[in-house]
């Protein structure tokens, strides 16, 4: 069973940080939607940043995870 949790938590890990790379290679998001929060004129968080930061913390927990059972 810890085998499975830590190639789960690696698999997530890469999958997300895969999706990222791709977001910056292409430099659009497949659905910005719209501006939630104005930063500047040009600039702002859009609905399509809340799926990113949520993709980020997905994958932050799993390399957490990984390195405390690492740790035992």
């Amino acid at each position: 069973m810890k085998d499975a949790v830590g190639w789960v938590c690696a698999l997530v890990a890469i999958g997300v940080l895969t999706g990222f790379a791709a977001l910056l290679i292409t430099g659009r998001y497949l659905a910005d939607g719209p501006v939630l929060v104005t930063v500047t004129e040009n600039h702002g968080l859009h609905e399509g940043d809340v799926f990113v930061g949520a993709g980020w913390v997905v994958a932050v927990v799993a390399v957490v995870v990984l390195t405390v059972r690492r740790g035992r």
